[in-house]
């Protein structure tokens, strides 16, 4: 990281329990040095055994990022920059409409037998991962299910966990996959309202759709990290963590260049 990036995601880094006064011995390693281990895992797509000497011992850099995943400081550290890039834009904090889409991806010879799976539309053995998005195309909302789970039915954990973060998310536009009984399902249980982005049958060829450009823009911010490009992760939850991790490297880059003097 740049030390612009450095200072703008600093201020919200987890805080070592023995600063606190909870006990515990202090850490041998900056936090900085541990974040530049981790976003090389991400963005070179490289196994966590063969980082560069440079950083600390893999091991620990590993423990640290499945700490901060499962004690949800991953997503302190993702949705503050979030908040903070939708202010540079000149939106609110919260948004009020989002975006849904899917994407398979094909699974290494890593990923469990039993949380991968065989998408027959796009032909892809390994996983799938469901994405909400805002407005201006950062990530809300990412869970990752089997490649054979329908679109439909990997969108309702995504509109429930969208439902208990947000409040003020309507409407959601999504793609024809999404049409049905789904659109009745979130307006009953999740009090969304879900509308469908069609494809209008006089067309032929790649076409802009409006609002649905704006995930599948996201996808492919995603997929300039190496590490997502295929899966790898053995836990699903791993994958997901990996995608935040890939968007925190995207805000702060923005954020540091809104902060740079040269920025107009």
């Amino acid at each position: 990281m740049t030390d612009a990036e450095w200072q703008a995601i600093e201020p919200v880094m987890p805080r070592p329990a023995w600063l606190h006064g909870n006990g515990g011995r202090p850490e041998k390693y900056c936090r900085r040095l541990i974040v530049d281990a981790i976003r090389y895992v991400v963005d070179n797509g490289c196994k966590w055994r063969n980082l560069p000497a440079d950083f600390p011992p893999w091991r620990t850099v590993h423990a640290i990022f499945t700490r901060w995943w499962q004690d949800g400081d991953l997503y302190v550290l993702h949705n503050d920059p979030r908040e903070h890039v939708r202010l540079a834009e000149g939106r609110q904090t919260e948004p009020s409409a989002g975006i849904i889409d899917s994407q398979s991806l094909r699974a290494a010879e890593t990923v469990a037998t039993d949380s991968r799976g065989y998408d027959a539309a796009k032909k892809v053995q390994g996983r799938k991962r469901h994405v909400i998005v805002d407005t201006l195309g950062l990530l809300l909302v990412v869970i990752v299910t089997a490649a054979g789970v329908q679109d439909r039915d990997g969108a309702k954990p995504a509109l429930e966990r969208l439902r208990d973060w947000y409040e003020r998310i309507s409407p959601i536009w999504a793609g024809s996959a999404y049409a049905g009984k789904l659109v009745t399902w979130a307006k009953k249980h999740v009090r969304r309202t879900l509308e469908i982005v069609k494809r209008s049958d006089d067309v032929s060829g790649f076409v802009v759709l409006p609002r649905r450009w704006v995930v599948e823009r996201t996808l492919s911010w995603i997929c300039q990290r190496r590490r997502c490009v295929r899966d790898y992760e053995r836990l699903s939850e791993h994958h997901e963590a990996m995608v935040l991790w890939a968007m925190i490297i995207l805000m702060g880059r923005r954020l540091a260049r809104s902060a740079s003097p040269e920025s107009p």
